[in-house]
């Protein structure tokens, strides 16, 4: 595999925590197999001017506005001629000159390394950073392309480790397709794909993969009319227009100002964000890909996504919609981009649903899973004939006592269970459905407040990795809530010994073609669910529990 890049090759370099082998630049490769000596390779020499362009524009605006100004009035420039005109010369070149050298700087001193265990990225002039991310650590590769970069040819790598939280592994720029291949082996490597010793391993390709869906720019742009962006507008219009009858003021257009500017940005966000969006399957696991001006291609690898929510606002229930997110391991509590991230569907129809819901749920775990999980989405009980026990669609719901504690959701919060998952609906206006793995819980807690406990019921809250995913059972029965918290504790337990080890690729070889898959159960084998690491610890503790206390099992 060859990475183009730079020109020109650095003179060995010293062993140590700055230099532990020989740097190549970019042109040379990355190597398939480690080197002995440790070879480190350079970035695209391109790479200082994408992260720091808007110094580069700044600096132009500073210099250049004055300079339009008294071009297009005709004077002349500052006042300057002869000697003062030359010394203003100089100091802008001065300046170019210190920025290409900070450039020239940023990119000598940036180095990454790939071994059949690690990559490592240093980086930094005066302060030095070391960062690495162990392979059979790594829970997915996002490849960005921002605008700039896009012009050139460039991507960046973002490595999302188990327990990093935010303090991923960045790798910035290579060129599109070196940034590709490089992702596919490192994907390969962490899915148990090694070659014999002493055997050089030829380059991965990248994975085949197969569409599945693809999002129309028609539907992006009406689910951000049909978003509650519209919802508030229509408010602030509402509330605008009687201010200024009743004050008699311009108090209302005052307070359009703001709020337009929010919407706008609103809209914009939705739309280029979810523009082009792509999902497919492959070997390596799920791709996404999406962006207007800055597009990304997410690869996350089968069983890490931890927990799925499927939600839709009342305006797209009229056209069918619902939105999914997850909560991915590794993506830790960063703030950047976390909303398109952990979007696994921005807009689709009710079967686009159960397509992307079977890519993380393989095995629903029972007979008639589409009946279940349309029950969850749209399902509303009659708890006139079965006052919070099993309704005739198979979620246990809340009990008609708490009708007067939320009289609009009380028939729609409830939950079931299914041989591998655990199933939590509720919302009447923003109806949702959380969806959690059994090998997935982390944690179980029972809440019940003051007025929960005079109307005995509870909250069950599941506990996953960090994410926009919170998995909640509204105000069921007490006495159901208590039997539900030791039947799921027992139930997250003996699923993560069930499990398949982080090397999910090299453990599926290995299984045993004849695993359970019949209704109601979990298969032993045949799944790619990665076994966490933070979910090794014991199991919420199941004798001696109350309502208000919480157990955890898991980091």
């Amino acid at each position: 595999m060859t990475v183009p890049g730079s020109t020109g090759q650095d003179p060995p370099q010293g062993r140590g925590p700055d230099a532990p082998g020989d740097v190549l630049p970019a042109s040379q490769g990355v190597p398939l197999t480690p080197d002995p000596t440790g070879i480190w390779h350079r970035v695209h020499p391109v790479s200082p001017l994408v992260r720091g362009w808007i110094a580069v524009a700044a600096i132009a605006y500073f210099f250049g506005r004055d300079w339009f100004e008294t071009v297009f009035r005709g004077e002349e420039f500052w006042g300057l001629s002869g000697g003062r005109a030359v010394w203003t010369v100089l100091i802008v070149a001065g300046v170019v000159l210190l920025l290409l050298a900070g450039f020239f700087l940023s990119w000598w001193f940036t180095r990454y390394q790939v071994t059949d265990d690690h990559v490592r990225v240093n980086s930094g002039v005066l302060f030095r950073q070391h960062r690495q991310a162990r392979l059979d650590r790594v829970q997915a590769i996002d490849v960005i392309q921002p605008l700039l970069a896009r012009i050139f040819g460039l991507a960046e790598l973002k490595f999302e480790v188990a327990d990093a939280g935010e303090s991923a592994v960045r790798l910035a720029y290579l060129p599109l397709a070196s940034a590709q291949e490089l992702r596919a082996t490192i994907l390969a490597r962490a899915a148990g794909l090694t070659s014999a010793p002493g055997h050089a391993q030829e380059p991965v390709p990248e994975a085949p993969e197969q569409q599945i869906l693809a999002v129309p720019g028609s539907r992006i742009v009406g689910a951000a009319l049909l978003s509650g962006t519209t919802v508030f507008l229509v408010i602030m219009l509402i509330a605008a227009g009687l201010s200024t009858f009743v004050f008699d003021a311009a108090f209302g257009p005052a307070l359009l100002l703001p709020a337009a500017f929010g919407v706008a940005a609103g809209y914009w966000s939705t739309f280029s964000t979810g523009y082009n969006f792509r999902a497919a399957v492959s070997p390596d696991g799920i791709r996404l890909r999406y962006g207007l001006l800055e597009t990304r291609a997410q690869t996350v690898p089968p069983g890490r996504v931890q927990a799925v929510e499927i939600m839709q606002s009342p305006l797209w229930r009229f056209k069918g919609w619902y939105r999914m997110r997850v909560n991915v391991a590794g993506y830790g509590v960063s703030t950047e981009n976390s909303g398109a991230r952990t979007t696994l569907l921005p807009v689709g129809t009710q079967q686009e649903v159960m397509q992307m819901l079977a890519l993380v749920l393989p095995d629903p775990g029972t007979e008639d899973p589409f009946t279940v999980f349309a029950a969850g989405l749209d399902g509303i009980a009659d708890t006139e004939q079965n006052d919070g026990g099993a309704s005739d669609d198979g979620f246990v719901t809340s009990p008609r006592r708490v009708r007067w504690l939320s009289w609009l959701t009380w028939r729609r919060n409830g939950f079931a269970v299914t041989g591998t998952a655990l199933l939590a609906r509720g919302g009447r206006l923003w109806r949702s459905l959380a969806v959690v793995p059994h090998e997935r819980t982390q944690s179980i807690a029972l809440h019940q407040g003051p007025l929960a406990r005079r109307l005995r019921v509870a909250d069950l809250r599941l506990h996953t990795t960090t994410g926009p995913v919170t998995p909640v059972v509204y105000q069921i029965d007490a006495d159901t809530a208590r039997r539900l918290f030791d039947e799921q504790a027992s139930r997250a337990a003996a699923a993560r010994r069930r499990s398949l080890p982080e090397r999910w690729l090299e453990a599926r070889s290995e299984a045993t073609p004849d695993a359970l898959s019949g209704p109601g159960s979990e298969p032993a084998t045949g799944r790619p669910a990665g076994h966490q690491p933070q979910q090794e610890a014991q199991q919420p503790q199941q004798d001696g529990h109350h309502p208000e206390q919480e157990s955890h099992h898991g980091g």
